[in-house]
């Protein structure tokens, strides 16, 4: 038995033997789902290896046993889980499992691929609602560039502060948020929006 099974035998294990674990729920879990996924990423940021192997088992825990609760109402199991995202790496890789070239936007192929196989009408769709400000501008970004709009082109202004110098910036933003007695998420999520929006005009016009 490899280390993976005998992780989804103990949890199996768990949900018949253990009060607390049998009453999870999906939705009981979710907030153990965000912590441990913060609690990878602090680790990655320390460096700290035996921290992140740790980390990433727990948060390995969490897929399993969301996949054990699905499995015994036959909904769908950890096998099922795996299939789906291999099966999904491989369509979406053409360039390294087939003989196709390798495109020259990478991130945009990837995109457009995830666009087709969801049938998404919009850059926009599918990037979650509850992702901080910085993290969804990012996203906002990053698929309108792979539906071939620029954000000059959208009213994001250019900017030439150093790749070393943006953490420092955001900061100062942050600081003269605060000066003026405003909220720098809710200010940006303001501009966001409006962001949101011209990128739907310009689908749009398309």
């Amino acid at each position: 038995m490899s280390e993976l099974e005998r992780l989804v035998a103990v949890m199996h294990r768990l949900r018949s033997g253990c009060p607390w674990d049998a009453e999870q729920t999906h939705a009981s879990l979710v907030r153990y789902l965000v912590e441990e996924t913060l609690e990878v990423v602090e680790a990655i940021e320390a460096g700290d290896d035996d921290h992140l192997s740790e980390e990433l088992g727990d948060l390995l825990l969490q897929v399993v046993f969301h996949a054990e609760i699905a499995a015994e109402t036959g909904r769908f199991d950890i096998e099922d889980v795996a299939r789906r995202i291999a099966d999904k790496l491989v369509a979406r890789h053409p360039y390294v499992f087939s003989d196709a070239a390798v495109p020259d936007d990478l991130v945009g192929s990837w995109e457009r691929a995830k666009a087709a196989e969801k049938a998404r009408s919009s850059a926009l769709d599918g990037i979650p609602e509850r992702l901080s400000a910085l993290t969804r501008a990012h996203k906002v970004i990053v698929r309108a560039r792979s539906h071939g709009m620029e954000p000059a082109s959208l009213g994001v202004p250019d900017s030439a502060v150093a790749a070393d110098d943006l953490g420092t910036e955001f900061l100062r933003l942050v600081g003269r948020a605060e000066e003026l007695g405003l909220d720098p998420e809710q200010q940006a999520r303001a501009a966001l929006r409006g962001l949101e929006a011209r990128v739907r005009e310009a689908e749009a016009g398309r």
